[in-house]
C-alpha cells in the first residue's frame, strides 16, 4: 500500500514536511552574506548541493517563509551584494549552525549570536566561518525565483572563486577524509544525520569495469531467499563469472549455523567479494 500525496491537495507546510522527510539526508550550506550597509548575516540552508566542477557551481535555495510569504535576510543580501561564502557544517559546529537559523532582526550578526569566528575572505566581502572545515568563497551568478507564494524556492547559483580546506581533515593522500571532516546533514523535522564511523560505507563504482548484471547470475543465486538485492548487485558488479578453480586459494570460514548463502552474505558485508563467490560456487 502507498500513501499518495497530490501537492495541490495538501497544505504547503504538510507537503514540505513530506518532501524534507523523503529527500534526505541533505548537505547544509552555512551561508554568510552581507548587505549594502555592511551588515553581516549567517544562516544554514539544507536545500543545497554541488552541480558542476567546470565551472565550479554550488546552488542553495532560501525559500520564502510558508507562514507569511516573507523572504529571508540571506536572499535579500544576495540580491544586494552578489557574493556569498558557503561554509560546510560538521558535527563540531552543528548546534551553533542551528542556533544561527534563529530569525533575528535585520542587522543582528549571527556570528556573534552563535559564538563563531569570522575570518576575512580573500576575494569577496562576506567573511567565512573559521570553525568550518571547508569554506567556499563564491560570486553569485544568478538568482532564479521558483515562485511567489510561501514556500517557493530561490535558486542561488554560486561560482566558487576560492576554496579553503583545513589541513587537519586531509588524509595521507592530501584528499578530504570523510571520517575526519565528520559532516552532518539534515533530514525531516528536527532530525540530523552524522556521516562518520559506522554510518559510512563504500560501494565500488562500475566505471572502469562492466559488471555482468544480476540477470547473468546463476539461477540458484539470483533466486536466493537469503541474498538481498544489494547482495546480488555486489555479486554482479564483476566483469565475468569467476571459476571455482581460480578461487581455491582463498580462505573462507562458515559458522556452524550458517548455510552457504548466509556465509556469502556475511563475507559481502566484510567486503570479501571473491570469498563470497567461492562459497557460492562450492555449494
Amino acid at each position: 500500500m502507498y500513501k499518495t500525496i497530490i501537492p495541490s491537495e495538501v497544505a504547503v507546510g504538510v507537503l514540505q514536511a513530506y518532501i524534507q522527510g523523503a529527500v534526505a539526508p541533505r548537505p547544509i550550506a552555512f551561508a554568510s552574506t552581507i548587505d549594502q550597509e555592511g551588515n553581516i548575516n549567517l544562516s544554514p540552508f539544507s536545500f543545497f548541493n554541488v552541480f558542476s566542477a567546470n565551472p565550479p557551481i554550488l546552488i542553495f535555495s532560501p525559500a520564502r517563509r510558508v507562514r507569511d510569504n516573507t523572504t529571508k535576510h540571506t536572499l535579500n543580501n544576495a540580491w544586494e551584494v552578489k557574493e556569498v561564502v558557503i561554509n560546510v557544517v560538521n558535527f563540531d559546529i552543528v548546534e551553533q549552525a542551528s542556533l544561527a537559523s534563529t530569525e533575528y532582526e535585520k542587522g543582528i550578526n549571527e556570528f556573534v549570536k552563535a559564538g563563531l569566528t569570522p575570518l576575512p575572505s580573500l576575494q569577496i566581502r562576506p567573511p567565512r566561518v573559521a570553525e568550518s572545515p571547508v569554506s567556499f568563497e563564491c560570486k553569485i551568478n544568478q538568482i532564479i525565483e521558483l515562485g511567489t507564494g510561501g514556500g517557493a524556492g530561490n535558486l542561488i547559483l554560486c561560482e566558487v572563486l576560492a576554496m579553503h580546506i583545513k589541513e587537519e581533515i586531509l588524509d595521507t593522500k592530501g584528499m578530504i577524509s570523510p571520517q575526519k571532516i565528520d559532516l552532518v546533514a539534515r533530514l525531516g523535522g528536527d532530525w540530523y544525520s552524522r556521516a562518520n564511523f559506522d554510518a559510512l560505507f563504500e560501494i565500488p563504482k562500475p566505471l572502469q569495469t562492466k559488471g555482468i548484471g544480476i540477470d547473468q547470475l546463476p539461477t540458484n543465486i539470483r533466486t536466493s531467499k537469503i541474498l538481498t538485492g544489494n547482495n546480488l548487485a555486489r555479486l554482479a558488479n564483476i566483469e565475468y563469472l569467476p571459476q571455482l578453480k581460480d578461487l581455491q586459494n582463498l580462505i573462507t570460514s562458515k559458522l556452524p549455523t550458517e548455510n552457504s548463502h548466509q556465509t556469502a552474505q556475511r563475507l559481502l558485508a566484510e567486503g570479501n567479494l571473491l570469498g563470497a563467490w567461492k562459497v557460492l560456487l562450492e555449494e
